[in-house]
C-alpha cells in the first residue's frame, strides 16, 4: 500500500505518523546527494545539508499545498538547492568569496584572516568566463535561479515563458554550464 501512495500524501501522513516520513527519506535521500554532490564536491557537506533539507521539508510539511505545477518532488528539489545556496553563502561569509564549488579549490583555501585573494579571483573569473560563452537566454535564467534565488513563476514572467520552457532553459543551462566548465 505504502509504495502506490504519492509523495504528497505520503507528506500528510508522516503528520500524523513521523514513520512515514522514512519513505520519503528512503525514496530521495540517494538522488539528493548526487544532486547536491555534484555542485558542492564535498561528501560531508552534501550529507549535512541533505539532512538539513529532509528536516526542512518535514518541519515546513503542513505549509506544502498541491498546486498545478507544483508538485512534491519539485519543492522539495527547491528546499534542497535553497539549503545549499544558504550553506554556500555562509562559507563565503567565512572564507571570503571563494568558490567551494571545486575541490582543487576548497583544498587550496587560504587560512582566514590571510591576504592572499588570487583564488578567489581566479573562481571568480572562470565562472563569469563559462557564462560569458553562454547564449544570453540560457546565462539569464541560470543567474536568475541560482544567484537572485527567484521563483519558477517570478523568472517566467518576467522572461515571458512558460513554466515548462523555463524547466527546459534551466537543464540546457546547467547541462551547457558543466560541459563549458569541463572545457576550460
Amino acid at each position: 500500500m505504502e509504495n502506490s501512495l504519492k509523495d504528497e500524501e505520503v507528506l500528510l501522513l508522516s503528520l500524523g505518523d513521523p514513520s512515514y516520513f522514512n519513505i520519503l527519506v528512503d525514496k530521495y535521500q540517494i538522488p539528493f546527494l548526487r544532486k547536491v554532490f555534484g555542485v558542492i564536491r564535498n561528501k560531508e557537506e552534501a550529507e549535512d545539508i541533505v539532512q538539513e533539507t529532509f528536516v526542512k521539508i518535514y518541519t515546513n510539511a503542513r505549509k506544502f499545498k498541491k498546486q498545478e505545477g507544483i508538485e512534491f518532488k519539485s519543492w522539495a528539489y527547491k528546499v534542497l538547492m535553497n539549503t545549499s545556496f544558504t550553506h554556500y553563502q555562509k562559507f563565503k561569509k567565512i572564507k571570503g568569496n571563494l568558490e567551494y564549488l571545486d575541490p582543487v579549490l576548497y583544498d587550496d583555501i587560504p587560512e582566514h584572516g590571510s591576504n592572499d585573494f588570487s583564488l578567489a579571483s581566479d573562481a571568480k573569473r572562470e565562472v563569469s568566463a563559462v557564462i560569458a560563452k553562454m547564449p544570453e537566454h540560457l546565462a539569464r535564467v541560470l543567474k536568475l535561479y541560482y544567484l537572485e534565488d527567484k521563483s519558477y513563476r517570478d523568472i517566467c514572467k518576467e522572461e515571458k515563458i512558460s513554466t515548462p520552457a523555463l524547466k527546459m532553459r534551466l537543464f540546457r543551462a546547467k547541462r551547457l554550464f558543466e560541459k563549458l566548465s569541463t572545457e576550460m
